[in-house]
């Protein structure tokens, strides 16, 4: 995970002055139908392929899962202990932690933020989303935000270390045609964005932490839609 530190080193070297900035990546784009996939000449839809340190790197992910899989499961015993052996206010913390957490869900899938967009193939978020990794085949995007736009930036192919190294600014978004929300306006911890454009539509991109610096810069300069 890049430090905030780190993050505007990252934004003065593409030379943007960013007001907050962090890395997402967005969830697998949907196949759109013939015609649309036709009419914008079938651009790339999925990241590129990992290189052969990548797929090392993969490899060895695969052989410390277990390993990982075993620390998940021993992490949830000591959360089940410590519930059992919570005092009263503690369990109703935890019961309230878990109301909250059911609300979100429920929230997110009557808004429709499962879905990695609005839905619209001819609406401004479809079409840039069907040109997201024309612009880069990196599976991941550095967002910094301005006063006067949202700039993505991403190394020029995929990459497993380094990415940092190569990026480069591959969009920009004019305040005119698009601003940066949290759909739930700080009410739950999450790593969720919108990237919504002025027609309406939305794309949503996952931040790599929760409560991200464009998290608390879209709560300090809240967007009068």
């Amino acid at each position: 995970m890049t430090s905030r530190r780190e993050q505007r080193a990252m934004a003065d070297r593409l030379g943007v002055h960013a007001d907050a900035c962090a890395w997402c990546a967005i969830d697998k784009i949907p196949q759109p139908p013939a015609d649309v996939l036709d009419a914008a000449g079938n651009p790339r839809l999925r990241p590129g392929k990992l290189r052969p340190l990548g797929m090392v790197g993969a490899a060895l992910a695969v052989l410390f899962a277990p390993l990982v899989m075993l620390l998940t499961l021993l992490s949830n015993a000591e959360e089940a202990l410590k519930r059992a052996l919570a005092t009263k206010e503690e369990k109703g913390r935890l019961r309230a932690k878990g109301e909250d957490e059911r609300r979100r869900d429920a929230i997110t899938v009557q808004r429709g933020l499962d879905q990695v967009f609005d839905g619209n193939w001819h609406g401004s978020a479809g079409r840039f989303l069907l040109r997201w990794f024309d612009h880069s085949p990196h599976h991941q995007r550095l967002l910094l935000v301005t006063p006067e736009e949202l700039v993505l930036a991403a190394p020029p192919r995929r990459v497993s270390v380094g990415r940092e190294k190569s990026m480069r600014v591959v969009a920009r978004l004019s305040a005119a045609e698009a601003y940066l929300i949290d759909p739930f306006s700080g009410e739950f911890a999450t790593q969720t964005l919108l990237i919504r454009f002025q027609d309406g539509s939305w794309l949503r991109v996952e931040t790599e932490d929760p409560r991200s610096a464009l998290h608390m810069h879209t709560l300090r300069r809240p967007h009068a839609s």
